[in-house]
Formats: structure tokens, C-alpha cells, sequence
């Protein structure tokens, strides 16, 4: 199936960072609320691989093609 994120993969750092990599190479890096949200939300039993896909900023939002047909992107 298309479209689902994979290969992505996150440890916690002993300062409270959370490392986010991708394929094994490192995509972002969340620090301070935005790491303890990233943890509460895994815990929580939100897709992991879905709310790294999102942090990274590798997710399709599902608008690309209304997007295209603005008319402010016509002739792109």
C-alpha cells in the first residue's frame, strides 16, 4: 500500500531529546514540549511511524492535487 510512512525510527536521549531517523540516517531532532507531546502521543497509542512522518515533515497531506488546480499554481 502507497502512501504509509515507514522506515522511521526514534530514540530518547538521556537529556529528554528525542532523535528521529530515517533509513538510519537522522531526520529531526524534537526537543522540550515538543518531544514530551511526541512521547505522550506514542504512549498514548497514536501510529508512531505516522507522528514521525508528520514531525519530519515527509507526509503527504492528501491536498496536493486540489492544490495543482489553484489558480495561483495553474501554468506550474
Amino acid at each position: 500500500m502507497t502512501g504509509v510512512p515507514e522506515g522511521f525510527d526514534h530514540r530518547v536521549r538521556k537529556d529528554g531529546d528525542v532523535e528521529v531517523t530515517h533509513h538510519g540516517r537522522p531526520a529531526a531532532t524534537l526537543r522540550g514540549a515538543a518531544a514530551a507531546r511526541f512521547l505522550a502521543d506514542v504512549a498514548a497509542g497514536a501510529d508512531p511511524q505516522q507522528l514521525m512522518a508528520r514531525v519530519t515533515g515527509n507526509y503527504a497531506r492528501g491536498n496536493e492535487r486540489t492544490a495543482r488546480q489553484h489558480p495561483r499554481n495553474r501554468g506550474r
